[in-house]
């Protein structure tokens, strides 16, 4: 497809850029998580076990297969990202419902999401910058979701809805933390005028 850019000159827009199978792996979670949501929340455990698994699976891979294939890109890791990010706040909002989660945990995630992409300018195509603490939370999060669903399935008595609460207050805590560094290392950096 052709469009004329700001200077005039024409810009090609490649749509393969855009329909690659591991963009298609990530929007798998972006269809899971509202069914795996509705199964957590209605306490469906095997429903709730499927579709999670299949979210971890595709997550999984997808960034192998994007890198092999040669389609990795920015605007790929930003759709990986922001349907990780969907999917746990889809998920651990189903949990919030069933109080096993506090009910800010989702929003701030949410919003720690976006403070991620905007600081990293992934929307102009830059690469996402990580910080440890937020890689940390990214995999923490699928924890957090995944430990009742595991739990349920296999009909466990431990953890106790009451870790899981306490692991989501933690939780909760080290998504503030990290908000806050990004934005300390965001204001000390020196931006060119």
């Amino acid at each position: 497809m052709d469009r004329t850019g700001q200077s005039g000159t024409r810009v090609v827009v490649d749509r393969r850029r855009w329909v690659t199978v591991a963009n298609g792996l990530t929007f798998v979670r972006v269809l899971l998580a509202p069914a795996c949501a509705s199964a957590v929340a209605g306490t469906q455990a095997l429903w709730a076990f499927t579709f999670f698994w299949t979210a971890v699976a595709t997550d999984y891979v997808d960034g192998p297969i994007a890198r092999h294939r040669g389609e990795d890109s920015p605007l790929g890791g930003l759709l990986d990202h922001a349907s990780d990010a969907f999917f746990v706040c889809a998920g651990i909002g189903a949990l919030a419902s069933r109080g096993l989660a506090p009910p800010l945990l989702a929003p701030l995630v949410a919003l720690a999401f976006i403070q991620y992409a905007l600081d990293s300018r992934a929307l102009a195509g830059q690469r996402l910058r990580t910080s440890p603490i937020g890689r940390w939370n990214g995999i923490a999060y699928y924890v957090l979701l995944g430990t009742p669903i595991v739990r349920d399935f296999f009909a466990l008595a431990w953890p106790s809805d009451g870790l899981v609460v306490v692991l989501g207050w933690a939780l909760l805590a080290s998504t503030v933390i990290s908000m806050l560094d990004r934005a300390r290392a965001f204001l000390r950096v020196p931006r060119n005028g």
